[in-house]
């Protein structure tokens, strides 16, 4: 159950911000297209919420918990940022609005946008493993806790390799041909 709902999270996500941003640039209502890019993060709270839920109802623990909230994690970190970047190539497709700069290639302002990134997955992991820390405190019984304690490496694996991306840039930066 919680595989489908982390799935129509997601689905609900880019449903919701390509609503927004039809009703914006294709009906020209704004008021109705930022009522809806609001509505964003109802999508996580509505996640997290039957998640919890699913927990207080005696649900023995799952790594399909952890999941959802390794999902809402990543898109309380990432989310505006990808609104952003889609309200901007939306915005360059249907409006007639300059072209999104593209990430950066070479040198130091490819190193700047890889820390950047790594900022919003060390976010990430930190929101992640602070849910599932609250979510093994509502178990009754904290010998159950290891499939969402099994969460913490995978949150650690994951900020390392974009440490190890930004780091690399940083000390092995690329240059143009």
């Amino acid at each position: 159950m919680i595989v489908t709902l982390v799935l129509a999270g997601e689905l609900g996500f880019w449903v919701l911000l390509a609503l927004g941003l039809a009703a914006r640039y294709l009906l020209a209502r704004r008021r109705v297209s930022t009522a809806l890019l609001l509505c964003l993060p109802l999508v996580d709270l509505l996640v997290l919420s039957a998640t919890v839920l699913d927990l207080r109802r005696g649900a023995a623990p799952a790594a399909t918990h952890g999941l959802a909230a390794a999902y809402v994690g990543f898109t309380v970190a990432y989310g505006h940022s990808l609104v952003r970047w889609a309200d901007g190539h939306v915005a360059h497709r249907l409006a007639g609005g300059p072209k999104p700069p593209g990430a950066p290639k070479y040198g130091r302002d490819r190193a700047a946008h890889e820390w950047r990134i790594f900022g919003r997955t060390l976010a990430a992991a930190a929101l992640t493993t602070a849910l599932i820390t609250a979510m093994v405190l509502l178990l009754d019984d904290s010998g159950q806790a290891a499939p969402l304690t099994a969460w913490y490496p995978r949150m650690a694996w994951v900020t390392g390799v974009s440490l190890a991306v930004a780091a690399s840039y940083t000390v092995f930066p690329r240059r143009p041909r």
